[in-house]
């Protein structure tokens, strides 16, 4: 038989390739030495030569672009990973600085190698970091030639995780319970290590030890005085992108001490520890049980706190955490009980944040004691100046969706509803101008008011 080219590298593939080719052969022979005026053979025959044939493809097609590099053309050498001596798919960079195609140094890796292969120094840590500089300039020299790569993410098949890297992790955990200087110099590292490497998150939800050990520092302080700034900051922020992981958001919300020390992060520490508190929040309320646990646990007031403090660096992270818990209807009520609708009109009033506060606004509007306080704080003349002045269609429609909960339950506003259209013809112009939903909203308002008022007339 003939040498199939594309498997001489490799002899798992020629032992395949060579079981396929005489299965197709014995499938092929048996058809075309069937009678042909009785057609003669079973129909089965034909689908499992087809199969065949498509298996013995597909074994060809995972060989032809190394084939085409390595045989056909010169690669530059600088693109050849120095264990594979291929092209690189996925290049990435080990701790000494070297780059190798991730597989490769995978397989490396997990052979219990502990060195650096073309340098052979120790490697302090097995994480592996995107090359993304060599991984563009591959991209290019391989549309020069009219190559296509197949999809790193398809080659690859792995999480990238070793047990290295397990150990790495348990050494720096191990740190929480060490000195002050250490534990900086841990908490440091695991702050990087799980915001740019998304598979060295999910190793928390491996063991339930590891927040809690991530934490202690936090949780074994007898005051948040004995807590150094920079130590808060890091751990808060390692939550932060440990909550990112979809897996993680459920253990870590659930894991009893983190929502009390985002909590406590939210009222002390650095302008960007109360941020990523915040922000931790945000992304953990993905989870409506979630949601729930975190307005349970009285989240919300010192959000609230923090929002009417107004940092400009904490404002997004914070609002956005607030809409997102005031989704589910009981969070509405702690919310207004805890003063939202006060510092949200506020701050509206003085243009802080106006898209993301009256979309919070809007929400809460569903709320009886929320529509009762606005018409006490002056909000419709504030919502109608929005809608008359400000140019953001959304910002428009929560507005005029706030006023029209506020007419329908405060007959008392109409009067200012009336002299705004009157003036201005706000409401008619967004009826016919604005979103469908704000012409909705705006029409519904101009009905009430225009509905005759009955009145009882007594001798």
């Amino acid at each position: 038989m003939a040498k199939t080219g594309v498997f001489e590298a490799d002899p798992t593939m020629i032992a395949k390739a060579t079981e396929l080719m005489k299965e197709l052969q014995r499938l092929v022979r048996t058809i075309v030495d069937a009678d042909a005026d009785e057609f003669d053979f079973n129909v089965d025959t034909i689908d499992r030569a087809s199969q065949t044939l498509r298996a013995l493809k597909d074994l060809k097609s995972k060989r032809t672009v190394s084939v085409r590099l390595n045989e056909t053309l010169a690669c530059p050498e600088e693109f050849r990973c120095p264990l594979s001596k291929e092209l690189m798919r996925d290049p990435v960079i080990v701790a000494t600085g070297q780059t190798y195609d991730r597989p490769f140094i995978q397989r490396w890796l997990k052979a219990g190698h502990q060195t650096c292969p073309r340098t052979q120094q120790v490697l302090p840590h097995t994480l592996l970091t995107p090359n993304l500089l060599v991984r563009e300039m591959i991209s290019q020299w391989c549309k020069s030639h009219q190559i296509q790569l197949p999809d790193p993410i398809q080659y690859l098949g792995e999480d990238g995780i070793t047990e290295a890297d397990r150990d790495r992790l348990i050494s720096l955990l191990k740190k929480m319970s060490s000195t002050v200087s250490d534990q900086k110099e841990a908490a440091r590292e695991l702050r990087l290590l799980t915001k740019r490497i998304p598979s060295f998150r999910a190793l928390f939800a491996e063991s339930l030890d590891a927040i809690p050990q991530l934490l202690s520092p936090l949780s074994q302080s007898r005051s948040q005085s004995d807590i150094h700034p920079d130590l808060q900051e890091d751990l808060i922020t390692t939550i932060l992108n440990l909550s990112i992981h979809d897996n993680n958001k459920k253990f870590v919300a659930e894991t009893p001490m983190v929502i009390p020390l985002l909590m406590d992060a939210l009222k002390s520490g650095t302008v960007e520890t109360r941020s990523n508190a915040a922000a931790a929040l945000f992304t953990l309320s993905a989870l409506d049980s979630n949601k729930a646990l975190i307005g349970k646990s009285g989240a919300l007031k010192p959000l609230i706190d923090l929002l009417e403090e107004g940092h400009p660096l904490a404002m997004k992270d914070v609002a956005s955490a607030i809409f997102s818990l005031c989704i589910i209807h009981e969070n509405k009520a702690r919310a207004v009980n805890d003063g939202a609708v006060r510092v949200i009109i506020s701050k509206i009033v003085n243009g802080i944040h106006v898209d993301e506060l009256l979309a919070i606004l809007a929400i809460l509007s569903s709320n009886q004691k929320a529509i009762e306080e606005m018409g006490e704080l002056e909000a419709v003349p504030c919502l109608l100046g929005i809608i008359r002045e400000n140019s953001c269609p959304r910002n428009k429609e929560n507005s005029i969706a706030i006023l029209h909960t506020i007419c329908f339950s405060d007959r008392t506003k109409w009067k200012e509803m009336r002299e705004e259209e009157n003036t201005y013809r706000t409401i008619s112009q967004l009826g016919q101008n604005g979103t469908s939903r704000a012409k909705r909203k705006a029409s519904g308002i101009l009905g009430r008011l225009n509905r005759p008022i009955n009145l009882t007339h007594t001798a």
